[in-house]
């Protein structure tokens, strides 16, 4: 499978757009757009919260959905005040080191979408519920005020040598897999009970997935496939060899039932397609939103994409052990992981309605080797 342009071209201008967390507007405006030329298909709501769940017309009420969740947030700054004329106070929504602060060159954007550039000076690690910093405009810029959002200053989002270089991998592209790959299945008249769930404030503690889990905008019977983008290893997930099925992270392990069954699905996807390649690891290094949707007794797991420039910090294990200088850069991941995880979906989708859950499987292989074994089992004899 290879992206078509338009597909390409939705990765690149959904992860450059700005986002904080509570502040997921301009994404959200994005997605509007996309829903509205589908109208005819999809059936939009939002909750009280602003999380937004999307299913298909005459989606069969009878049968567990199944969604794919991502969240439309990215760590960034959020505007507090003015200081001065040209210094501003910001907070910062999200999980960078913060050796990554002060000196960094940062873009403020105003209501007009118009980018002001800055500098840190200071930075108040301490500061609750948010690290605070205080920042020095390049010039006058009476537009800003209170609430905008700043994002690191980076290189426009572009694709190179296969890799996509961009603001925010973390989470929108996941939004775009999902928007594909949700493109795809609308014309699948056996998968009308896949519908997507974007939820918000996930960058400072699965807010939106925790109020969506309580507040019964989830369907209870619902299973939940969450998308994320995960830092990546080289030597354990790198990048280019396939989105993860992720099997849990630094808090939990995933619903096993769930995940194995996908598990099977792709190996046995993989054996008819040498070309669909995907990674299957538990990825420790953070935390997902299938956490936070199983501990409020929901069946989720979680696919996502192997990252580089985690939360857009440059080279953290160098940085942290005192050998590297603490910069920012692009998020980086492979566009044949996009496309990896794309297909992944595609395959749960129409895989899962049919499947034969990981248990009937495992328990065949259970009964074939006690079968073939037994006959070695006998009681021990006593020690004398």
């Amino acid at each position: 499978m290879t992206l078509k342009h338009l597909e390409t071209q939705l990765a690149l201008t959904l992860t450059g757009i700005p986002t904080a967390a509570g502040l997921e507007d301009r994404v959200v405006a994005f997605l509007e757009g996309w829903f509205f030329a589908r109208s005819q298909r999809v059936q939009v709501i939002q909750d009280d919260g602003g999380n937004i769940m999307v299913t298909q017309r005459g989606a069969p009420t009878q049968q567990p959905p199944l969604l794919i969740t991502a969240h439309l947030d990215h760590p960034a700054f959020v505007v507090r005040r003015h200081l001065h004329t040209r210094t501003l106070e910001l907070e910062f929504r999200g999980g960078v080191h913060h050796a990554y602060f002060i000196g960094a060159k940062i873009q403020v954007i105003d209501s007009e979408d118009q980018p002001h550039g800055a500098t840190i000076l200071s930075l108040d690690a301490k500061a609750k519920p948010h690290k605070r910093v205080k920042a020095r405009l390049t010039g006058n810029a009476p537009s800003i005020a209170p609430g905008d959002i700043a994002r690191w200053l980076l290189p426009t989002p572009r694709i190179a040598k296969g890799l996509l270089h961009t603001h925010a991998c973390d989470d929108l592209a996941a939004v775009a897999a999902a928007l594909i790959a949700f493109d795809r299945i609308l014309r699948i008249p056996n998968a009308t009970h896949v519908g997507l769930l974007f939820t918000r404030a996930e960058e400072i503690g699965f807010v939106g997935a925790i109020h969506a889990a309580r507040n019964g905008f989830i369907p209870s019977d619902a299973r939940l496939i969450c998308l994320e983008n995960s830092r990546s290893f080289p030597h354990d997930s790198p990048i280019g060899a396939g989105a993860i099925l992720r099997v849990g992270d630094r808090l939990s392990v995933f619903d096993p039932a769930l995940t194995n069954t996908l598990a099977d699905l792709f190996t046995n996807a993989q054996k008819k397609d040498t070309a669909f390649t995907f990674q299957r690891k538990l990825m420790a290094g953070g935390a997902c939103e299938a956490t936070a949707f199983a501990a409020h007794g929901f069946q989720s797991t979680c696919f996502c994409l192997p990252l580089g420039n985690y939360h857009n910090m440059v080279n953290i294990d160098g940085v942290l052990a005192g050998k590297a200088k603490a910069r920012v850069g692009c998020e980086i991941i492979s566009i044949h992981d996009l496309e990896s995880l794309i297909r992944m979906i595609e395959i749960a989708a129409t895989g899962l309605r049919d499947a034969v859950y990981w248990q009937g499987n495992c328990m065949k292989l259970m009964d074939r080797l006690h079968r073939n074994g037994r006959a070695l089992l006998k009681p021990a004899r006593t020690a004398r």
